[in-house]
């Protein structure tokens, strides 16, 4: 293949269009299924694919009684007959997610053991299936999710703080539920696929702690109502722990992962005659810092055929973080694959030759943007310059979707309905 900028943008454009299919629910969710119950079914739910989850299982089981209410991010709703779909707000929660996780809660209460209640989980359900515990109420969730979120907090982070502030989350739906058979379908968007940290493991025993959550909230320094810092203290109520036996017969399937994403990336690529290298599933850390690392691996590659000679395509997975210091100026609208993706070039800047990249998130939505991230390319430093953009600038303001917007090179999706975390794609063709 001749790789000119027209081939390399639209080969890793359909690479990121092949690992969103490999997630899609509508294609995978119905060889999941558990067995049907002699009981009722209620389905419920929470994330971005939810809705579409609970539509799959509408078509997967026609001849089936299905009830139930899932929540969803607002405009991932889709068409659902049995299973009425709600949404709400995300990455912040709001009213409309706490309603619908009381109604939730209530819906899975006074069942038996003949019935069976199908959770439906996903990324995004932590801020969706915002309950406050007792003595708390939604504006304080509110403010820890923003403190958090702008101190560069890790998703395992936030979520066991998550957990313990709630009054669903942290296996506290399943317990809940018994005594009916509890399954839960899960996509997974976190580094590690761990089930606590998926929507917080709201039908899951949590290993952790308030002491763990109270640390967290201190090595970071981060801001909270005066009611959280006291009902962290007290940890009256601790969260369902292993070995509970409200929890012993639940169910969890792994349906989607970002390695799976991954993979299917990786044999399409190889179909195409591109040699691929996964990098993992689960790389963090800061995202800048993270897009200089990649740009080494690049320019290896480039120099050397180390850790494998071009044309080939590196892949990565995983979610970092972005912290905004104080000082920083107010009014940046960069999410974290499009901060990482403008590390990686100017990292490689007077090194780039060759080199493309694609970095996005396979929810279509990077941080609180409406697109997916974005494509560098061996002249993108050199076409913000022309335009009048400050790279350097661009990145310690956090403003990195302005300088993409402005190039043209933002990646417009609009919502997928699936999540399996960021997906980074490197194209090194000489």
């Amino acid at each position: 293949m001749i790789w000119d900028d027209t081939a390399a943008r639209t080969t890793l454009r359909h690479l990121f269009d092949v690992a969103i299919r490999a997630a899609d629910p509508r294609a995978i969710l119905a060889t999941h299924l558990p067995e049907k119950p002699r009981g009722r079914v209620v389905v419920v739910g929470a994330g971005k694919s939810a809705s579409v989850m609970a539509a799959a299982v509408e078509d997967a089981w026609p001849d089936v009684a299905l009830s139930g209410l899932v929540v969803t991010r607002y405009g991932h709703a889709v068409p659902t007959r049995r299973v009425e779909t709600v949404e709400a707000s995300h990455p912040v929660p709001d009213a409309a997610g706490e309603a619908a996780a009381h109604r939730i809660l209530s819906l899975v209460q006074g069942l038996t053991g003949d019935d069976l209640v199908l959770a439906l989980i996903s990324g995004g359900g932590s801020a969706l299936l915002a309950l406050p515990a007792p003595g708390l109420t939604l504006e304080d969730k509110q403010a820890v999710n923003r403190s958090l979120l702008a101190c560069g907090a890790t998703i395992q982070e936030m979520n066991c703080v998550r957990r313990h502030l709630s009054a669903i989350k942290g296996g506290r739906l399943a317990a809940a539920a018994f005594p009916a058979r509890v399954v839960t379908l899960a996509i997974s968007d976190v580094p590690g696929d761990e089930p606590t940290v998926i929507a917080s493991g709201p039908t899951v025993p949590d290993p952790s702690t308030f002491a763990e959550a109270r640390a967290i909230l201190e090595r970071y320094g981060a801001e909270v109502p005066a009611a959280v810092t006291a009902h962290l203290a007290a940890g009256a109520d601790e969260t369902p722990k292993p070995g509970d036996p409200r929890l012993a017969g639940a169910g969890f399937r792994m349906i989607a992962t970002p390695q799976m994403a991954l993979e299917a990336v990786a044999a399409e690529a190889c179909a195409i005659g591109l040699p691929p290298l996964l990098l993992g599933d689960a790389l963090e850390g800061e995202a800048g810092v993270l897009g200089t690392v990649l740009a080494g691996i690049a320019r290896s590659v480039r120099a050397h055929g180390h850790p494998l000679p071009a044309p080939c395509l590196l892949l990565s997975g995983g979610e970092t973080t972005v912290t905004i210091r104080p000082g920083t100026p107010k009014g940046g609208r960069g999410g974290r694959n499009t901060e990482c993706l403008l590390g990686f070039a100017l990292a490689l800047s007077g090194a780039s030759d060759g080199i493309w990249a694609l970095m996005g998130d396979t929810d279509g939505i990077d941080g609180s943007e409406e697109n997916a991230g974005a494509i560098a390319a061996p002249d993108t430093l050199a076409r913000a310059r022309e335009a009048g953009v400050d790279a350097r600038l661009t990145l310690s303001s956090h403003d990195s979707y302005g300088l993409f917007a402005t190039l043209g090179d933002t990646i417009v999706t609009g919502p997928t309905l699936t999540n399996v975390n960021d997906l980074r794609l490197i194209l090194v063709t000489s």
